[in-house]
C-alpha cells in the first residue's frame, strides 16, 4: 500500500535538502517525530542508519538504501513479513523547490498495518511535509 504527498516550498531547494539531511533535528520541526538517533556518524550515504521514534508508533531502524546528494533518498524498515519504502524527494521549481514524500508498506504483515494505519500515515507525511516548508521558508511555529 501507497501513501504521498508533496509540498511548493518558497525557498531554493538546496536550503530545503540542507533541512531535509539534518535528520536529528527533525523533531524540531515536524510533529510526527519524536526524535530521531543517527546509528552511523558522518553525512548521510548508503548504509546510514537511524532510529526513529514516533508518536504512536514502535521505535523503528530504518537504512539508507538509494542516495541521489542534493535532491532524493530512501530509505527502508522493517523485519518478517513487513517492509516500508520511503522516499524523500526535493526539485527545484522557480526560485523554489517541491518536496515529494512517498511510503509504501509491502509484505503480508505490512499491508495489514498499512490498513490499520492509514489514516495516521497519512497524517503524519502532512505533518512533515508542513513542517519543512514552514522550517524552510522561516517560519516558526
Amino acid at each position: 500500500m501507497r501513501f504521498g504527498t508533496g509540498v511548493d516550498i518558497a525557498a531554493p531547494a538546496a536550503r530545503v535538502w540542507e533541512i531535509y539531511r539534518d535528520i536529528e533535528r527533525w523533531p524540531e520541526w515536524t510533529a510526527s517525530v519524536t526524535s530521531i538517533t543517527a546509528l552511523d556518524p558522518g553525512p548521510l550515504r548508503i548504509g546510514t542508519r537511524a532510529r526513529i521514534r514516533q508518536p504512536r508508533l514502535p521505535a523503528t531502524v530504518w537504512t539508507i538504501t538509494e542516495l541521489d546528494d542534493g535532491r532524493a533518498w530512501t530509505w527502508v524498515a522493517g523485519g518478517p513479513g513487513a517492509r516500508t519504502v520511503a522516499t524523500h524527494v526535493v526539485e527545484p521549481r522557480g526560485d523554489g523547490a517541491r518536496a515529494e514524500l512517498s511510503l509504501e508498506m509491502t509484505g503480508p504483515l505490512g499491508l495489514l498495518v498499512a490498513k490499520l494505519t492509514a489514516g495516521l500515515t497519512d497524517r503524519y507525511l502532512a505533518l512533515e511535509a508542513e513542517g519543512l516548508k514552514a522550517r524552510a521558508e522561516g517560519v516558526r511555529g
